[in-house]
This record gives C-alpha cells, sequence and structure tokens, in this order.
C-alpha cells in the first residue's frame, strides 16, 4: 500500500516498512490489516497543529522535529538493579516489566494469578494467538481521527494483554511497569495494553511510566480497557517520565451493562505531557469515574482532554480534575461530558480545580457539555486560584513556618485525588513523589 507522508513523518513510514518486512513471516493477517490502517491513518492526518481546537495550547513540534529511533539498550544487572530500586517497582503485586518498549520476562513477576487469569506481554499473547486480540485490540481508541493512536495502531508490537474470566475477583493488582534507560540518542516506544473485564468480574491495574535517567525520549502509549456486564475495573495510570521526556497517551474504558471503570491518572513527569482519557457508557446501570491529578515546574507542559461520552440511559459519572502548576509551566484541561440523543436519566459531574503556586504558571481549563437528551442531571465547573493568605495566616499563627505552611495546604489540596487510589501501597508512593516533585519545584525556584 501507498503511502502519501510529509517530510517530518518519513522517518515514520521508513521504520514502518522495517517492521512489515520483520514481522512478514509471523503476524497474523488481521494485525498486518490494522497496522497497515493505522500508517494510512497516520499519513493522511499527519502530526496534529494549533491550528486544531483540540490542539490549540499544545505544540507538538518538538516531537515531529526529532529523529526518534526505536531504543536499543540491552538490559543488564545495572538496569536490573536500577528497576527494582524504583519507588513505584517494591509494590506487592503480579507485574509485567518493559524496558525502552520491550518485556523483560526475567524482571516480571506472575506467581499466584487466580485460575484463568492471562496476564503476559502483547508479543506473547500473539504467539499463543488468543481468540479476543482479534475481537477486541485497536476496536474502540479510534485511530482513525486521531494522529497519535494511528502511530501508536501502525506500531503496536509490545505492550501488556490482561484477560480476566467471568466471576474472577482478584484480590493483587496487576501492575505494567514500563521503564526507560537511557539509549545515548532520542528514542521511542509505542506501549499497547489491553484489558479485558469478564462478566462480574473485579480487577486492579496499575501503570506506569518511569526513567532511569534523564534522557531525550518519547513514548506514545494506548490502553484500551474493555468491562463486561457487572465487571469493575480501577485503573491507575502513574506518569513520572524523565524531564526531558515527551509523553503522549490515551486511555479508553468501554462499559457495558451495570459495569463500572475508575480511572486515576497521576502525572508528575515529562517535559510535554499529553492524555486523552475517554470513558464510554453503552449499557444502562454502567458507571464511569474519572480522577486525575497533573503537577508542573519549571516550563512543563501538561495537556488533559477527557471525555465522558453517556451512549445508553441510566447511566451515572463522576470526575474530579486537579492542577498543581509551579514555574513558567502550562497545564491544560479540556474536559466534555456528551450525552447521547436517547441516554436518559444520565446523572453526571464534572469537576476541575487548580492551584496556581506562581504568577509564571499558566492554566487553560475548559469544562463543557453536550446534552442531546432532555431528562438528565448534569454540572460543571472549574477553578482557578491560589494559596489561601488566611489558611497561611492561620498556620503561622500556630508556630509553622510561612514555606511549610504553603506546602501542608497544597499537599492537602493534593490528597483529595491520591487518597482515591484505593491500592495502599501505591498511595503511599504517589504521596512521596508528590512530596519530591515539589521539593525539586522549590529547589528549581531557589536555583
Amino acid at each position: 500500500m501507498a503511502f502519501a507522508v510529509k517530510q517530518s513523518e518519513e522517518l515514520y513510514l521508513k521504520s514502518f516498512r522495517e517492521l512489515e518486512k520483520s514481522q512478514a513471516s509471523s503476524a497474523p493477517g488481521w494485525l498486518a490489516e490494522l497496522r497497515n490502517s493505522g500508517m494510512e491513518a497516520f499519513a493522511e492526518l499527519g502530526f496534529p497543529t494549533t491550528r486544531l481546537e483540540d490542539w490549540k495550547y499544545t505544540n507538538v513540534a518538538p516531537i515531529s522535529g526529532v529523529n526518534f529511533q526505536p531504543a536499543r539498550v540491552e538490559l543488564n544487572d545495572k538496569i536490573a538493579k536500577q528497576i527494582e530500586s524504583l519507588p513505584l517497582s517494591g509494590m506487592e503485586t503480579n507485574r509485567l516489566v518493559f524496558v525502552n518498549g520491550r518485556y523483560a520476562k526475567e524482571l516480571s513477576s506472575l506467581d499466584g494469578l487466580a485460575e484463568g487469569v492471562k496476564f503476559t506481554s502483547l508479543s506473547e499473547a500473539f504467539k499463543a494467538g488468543y481468540g479476543s486480540l482479534e475481537v477486541h485490540l485497536a476496536r474502540y481508541a479510534d485511530f482513525k481521527s486521531h494522529a497519535f493512536v494511528a502511530l501508536n495502531t501502525a506500531f503496536m508490537e509490545e505492550g501488556g494483554f490482561i484477560e480476566i474470566p467471568k466471576g474472577v475477583v482478584l484480590d493483587k493488582p496487576l501492575h505494567l511497569l514500563f521503564v526507560s534507560a537511557g539509549a545515548g540518542e532520542p528514542s521511542i516506544a509505542y506501549p499497547r495494553n489491553l484489558v479485558l473485564a469478564g462478566r462480574e468480574s473485579q480487577a486492579t491495574v496499575i501503570e506506569t511510566y518511569a526513567s532511569l535517567d534523564g534522557g531525550v525520549y518519547f513514548t506514545n502509549a494506548v490502553t484500551e480497557v474493555v468491562a463486561e456486564e457487572g465487571a469493575h475495573v480501577d485503573y491507575v495510570k502513574v506518569q513520572r517520565e524523565s524531564d526531558a521526556a515527551f509523553h503522549v497517551a490515551t486511555v479508553l474504558g468501554y462499559a457495558v451493562r451495570n459495569a463500572g471503570i475508575e480511572t486515576n491518572s497521576l502525572q508528575f513527569g515529562a517535559r510535554l505531557g499529553r492524555e486523552e482519557v475517554i470513558t464510554v457508557l453503552d449499557g444502562e446501570g454502567a458507571e464511569g469515574i474519572l480522577a486525575g491529578l497533573y503537577v508542573t515546574d519549571g516550563r512543563q507542559l501538561l495537556d488533559n482532554h477527557t471525555t465522558i461520552d453517556h451512549a445508553q440511559p441510566h447511566c451515572s459519572s463522576r470526575e474530579f480534575y486537579k492542577g498543581i502548576l509551579d514555574g513558567q509551566s502550562t497545564g491544560v484541561f479540556n474536559g466534555k461530558i456528551l450525552v447521547r440523543k436517547d441516554a436518559q436519566k444520565t446523572d453526571s459531574k464534572q469537576s476541575d480545580k487548580n492551584l496556581l503556586l506562581s504568577e509564571s504558571a499558566t492554566i487553560n481549563t475548559k469544562p463543557q457539555l453536550e446534552i442531546f437528551a432532555d431528562d438528565v442531571k448534569c454540572t460543571h465547573g472549574a477553578t482557578v486560584g491560589q494559596i489561601d493568605p488566611e489558611a497561611v495566616f492561620y498556620l503561622r499563627s500556630r508556630g509553622i513556618g510561612r514555606e511549610e505552611a504553603r506546602s501542608l495546604l497544597t499537599v492537602a489540596f493534593a490528597n483529595e485525588i491520591i487518597d482515591r487510589v484505593k491500592f495502599q501501597p501505591l498511595r503511599v508512593r504517589l504521596k512521596a513523589a508528590l512530596a519530591e516533585k515539589m521539593a525539586a519545584g522549590t529547589g528549581r525556584k531557589e536555583a
């Protein structure tokens, strides 16, 4: 198939041809067709520009202008020890570890999985020929109108595959840990994850991105979460990329009758980060909860776009996002609640609150409602403010220093989101990550 691409996208077409050639004898026909469709869509769309409303505040020229190459670093004892020492590595979970986008089986832990649970790398799932892959993979995240999803679809080769049988309730979280280790040159990875929760099943899935050094690299990730009738998935995504990294991600949750998906997104890292979280409620009684915390400093830009799609009647959703912005950083929040024509008795609430710690920090927030039904209950709102000086004065009057008072109030603001994470060991580590992030921001200001 011939593709017409712009000069800035020629590198990706060349890499795609190399992938096609290497996978020609092993990839099933349906997968090759999907990859081709993804590349075709990317060639037509190209990288988004600020002329597009959804990308108005996020210029991806720093991404399109870099010659990213697949990382070639081999796993060794030093890297293995560094991974084990990561704050989010030592939790009591089953886990799959990926280094520079490649599955590291020797660092993964699959002990004690419930009978029938599939928890493996995407490449291993392809080899095993699981039928559910063809049915579900790339059927929910829209690659025909989203350039980065299209690019990920073209290159999808590795990531996590989770399938939970009917009625199984997991007592231990499943952790997908993606680690970047210095490759010397700007590198790229395309994690692709698929979570299938069978009828009446329950699971917690943690997806973490971390760096072992401060290198320049690009993570383009897509995760699809499917909850069948009566299933419930708690999904937590933690983004702690390096200060020089780029992170673009799409998370698509699809819930049918009486199913629930709760998404918690915690973002601390990356020079430029963009995350789109979409939850589709496509069955009566389905429930969606979206929570997020983005913390920025320096010249960081973190862009959050969310959509809750009420496609059927009698569904409910709640959304709580908070931002803490310092230095000359920029935050973006664009949250949409869509209520379709026949989605009567919808109950939805949305909130985005932002705390500016610096006069040079910027937040662009846009909550929006699109309602095509007449019997609904929907509210939304956004606030932007600074730390309450009266609260600071109150704490100082009790012997607490000014900076400590500001820190206490900031942490209290953030903890409303962090405390929604049900897995206690992860909550503890997230609060430590917040403290570390804030201390780093203070250090940059003092410097």
